[in-house]
This record gives C-alpha cells, sequence and structure tokens, in this order.
C-alpha cells in the first residue's frame, strides 16, 4: 500500500497495467498493489500519453475536462474568462475543468458570411485573421463582389470580411469620381485638305457600375476611340476657317452625339471641348499673314478716319477766322506766343521805331 496526496489544483489518474482504472480528484488516497498515480496540474493545457477515447470510459473522468469537438467546415473562438484566447481549428480540444471559466463560440466557414455574433474587432486580430479574407473600398470607389465566378451584389465603400474557404471570392473596384480624359494629338484632315492637330479634353463619370466593369471591356479605352471617331467626322466635313470660326461648336455636338453610346457604357459625359488647334508650320505663317494685312487695313481705316475729322476741325476753324478778325488775331498771337517758347535770347537793334514795329504785328 502507497499513500498519494491530490492537490486542489491537481487531477490524479490511477494507472495499473498501463490502463487507467479510476480518477482522483483533490485529497488523500492508498494505492493498491500493482497501482501507480499519474499527476496532473489543471492549470497547464492537457497532456496525456493516454488515449482520450480510452479515458473517457472511464468513471468521473468526463467531470474533470472540458470537451470541444470542431467539424472540419467550422472553427471554434475560445474565451476564457469571457476574455478571447485563441481560434480552435477542426478537431477534438480537452481542457481542464475548474479553475478556468471556458466558452466556445462554433462558426460555420463553409459559406464566406460572417456571423453579426462575431465582433468586428476580433477579426483583425492575427489569430483570427489567417481564416478571413479582409477588402477595403475607398469613400470614392465602388465595387462588384463576384463569389465563384458570379456576380452577387455591388459593393458601397467600407470594409469586408469573409470566411477564408474554397469559395472563390474576387472584386472589381472602380472610382466613382469625375474624371478628365485627354485625347492629344489626334491628326485630323480637313474638307479643303488642311492636315491639322486637335487636343480634345472631357469630363465623365461612372454612372452604371455594372454596366462599366461588367458588360464592357476597359471602358476608358471604348470612351477614347468614340471621341477619336466622333472628332474625325465632325471635323471632316468643316473646312478650317468654319472650324476656327465654330470651334466652341464641337462640345455641343460631340456631347449629343455620343450620348447612348456614353450611356451604353455606363458613364455619362458632364463636359468636353477643344483645348488646341494645331497647324502646320505653312498653313501657321500664311494665317499670320493674313492678320497682319488685315490689321494694317483697320490702322489704316482708323488713320484715314483721323486724317479726316482733323481736316473738317481745321476747315471748321478758318472759316470762323474769315468771319471774326479779333480770332484771326488771336490764332496769330497764339502761334507767336509758341515760337516765343523756342526762343533763348532775343536781340533787338534799330532806329527806336521797335515797339511800332512790334505794334504793326498785333493791332490793325
Amino acid at each position: 500500500m502507497k499513500k498519494v496526496t491530490v492537490n486542489v489544483n491537481q487531477v490524479g489518474l490511477v494507472v495499473k497495467n498501463n490502463a487507467v482504472v479510476r480518477v482522483l480528484a483533490a485529497g488523500k488516497y492508498w494505492l493498491r498493489f500493482g497501482e501507480k498515480v499519474e499527476i496532473y496540474d489543471m492549470s497547464k493545457a492537457f497532456q496525456t500519453p493516454h488515449d482520450i477515447d480510452v479515458l473517457l470510459r472511464v468513471g468521473g473522468f468526463k467531470d474533470f475536462v472540458e470537451i470541444m469537438e470542431v467539424a472540419d467546415n467550422e472553427l471554434c473562438i475560445m474565451y476564457v474568462n469571457n476574455n478571447f484566447n485563441k481560434v480552435l481549428p477542426a478537431g477534438r480540444h480537452v481542457y481542464w475543468k475548474g479553475l478556468q471559466n471556458y466558452r466556445f463560440q462554433i462558426e460555420d466557414i463553409s459559406t464566406i458570411d460572417i456571423s453579426p455574433a462575431v465582433s468586428r474587432q476580433l477579426l483583425e486580430k492575427q489569430t483570427l485573421a489567417y481564416y478571413v479574407r479582409q477588402y477595403k473600398l475607398e469613400p470614392s470607389e465602388k465595387g462588384l463582389l463576384f463569389v465563384d465566378g458570379t456576380l452577387v451584389k455591388i459593393l458601397d465603400a467600407g470594409t469586408y470580411y469573409w470566411w477564408k474557404n474554397a469559395t472563390t471570392i474576387s472584386v472589381s473596384k472602380t472610382d466613382m469620381r469625375v474624371a478628365t480624359m485627354e485625347v492629344s494629338g489626334q491628326e485630323i484632315l480637313t474638307k479643303d485638305k488642311a492636315q491639322i492637330r486637335v487636343n480634345f479634353s472631357v469630363q465623365y463619370q461612372i454612372h452604371d457600375i455594372v454596366k462599366a466593369l461588367l458588360e464592357n471591356n476597359d471602358y476608358e479605352k471604348q470612351l477614347y476611340i468614340l471621341m477619336q471617331l466622333v472628332l474625325r467626322k465632325y471635323i471632316g466635313q468643316m473646312t478650317l476657317d468654319e472650324l476656327m470660326e465654330n470651334k466652341a461648336e464641337i462640345s455641343r455636338y460631340v456631347i449629343e452625339v455620343t450620348a447612348e453610346d456614353v450611356k451604353a457604357l455606363g458613364l455619362v459625359m458632364w463636359n468636353c471641348g477643344v483645348k488646341d488647334i494645331i497647324l502646320p508650320g505653312d498653313v501657321r505663317d500664311i494665317m499670320n499673314q493674313v492678320l497682319i494685312a488685315e490689321k494694317r487695313a483697320q490702322a489704316n481705316i482708323i488713320t484715314r478716319r483721323e486724317e479726316t475729322a482733323s481736316t473738317r476741325s481745321l476747315l471748321n476753324t478758318a472759316k470762323l477766322m474769315e468771319e471774326n478778325a479779333m480770332l484771326f488775331k488771336l490764332k496769330e498771337m497764339e502761334y507767336v506766343e509758341k515760337i516765343a517758347e523756342k526762343i533763348n535770347n532775343i536781340s533787338v537793334s534799330g532806329n527806336g521805331q521797335i515797339v511800332d514795329q512790334l505794334k504793326q504785328l498785333f493791332v490793325k
């Protein structure tokens, strides 16, 4: 006979002939002939060389352990004393009872949807993040969710979580803000065979994300080609002079003609217009010469008009002086004053009759 003591935080397994025959709680016990005891600390992980299925057949053993069975399509979130501890994968998990309070939360991961019972804060933890797929859409973005290649729904901005399993998930996203496209350096031949280069700008926005991403392949490239074709058609039926005079009409024409095609791309066009019309060097020189000639002609017309007005004013002045002798004398004195302003020195010589001579100049 041998006496053993099992402490409060311990469990004893009595083994005889390599088989567990009974379980010992805290206390003092006598072992019979051929028996030995294995002492386990309940504050530590459950580890034993004995088969768990055999131990479960031993009377009273179930009262000392927590057993959690997790299926292949499940995972278990384990809480210890109401705090998250870890994630249990598929299999059988055994823990000692008594010292700590265990709580187990089983989640089905055969589908992609995560139950609201799972806290979002837990999904960010590294131990659980291994089982989770995360996707984030910025405030200006929307996305299309495809599950096994099938469109499921449209996603708004936010962070999304799905279970990681055999299901294939993909998200196609796009920016929903107003965007600008530059159709640059388009070489186009006008009706009068003038080769020009046009820079065109388009402001557009995605209106229907399903049409833009699912029903059309590369909507931006298709919009670019559409603008090219419309510009070539419109400019090709106009002469260079007509194009320069009606440049502002191009945007209105493009918006009206392409409205249905742009809508079919899932887009809406807010504005468009010609930024630059670049002419060949020789044509540009000729147009500059024409412009200079026009401005010179306008300058000549203005000069002639001013000369005519000046002559008419002189004629009116002459008529007034002819009718009024005093006005004539005043005009003479005005010119004498102007002449005197330009004289620095005056030399006077004579026989004392200088005053009389000056008097004769100004007094009749």
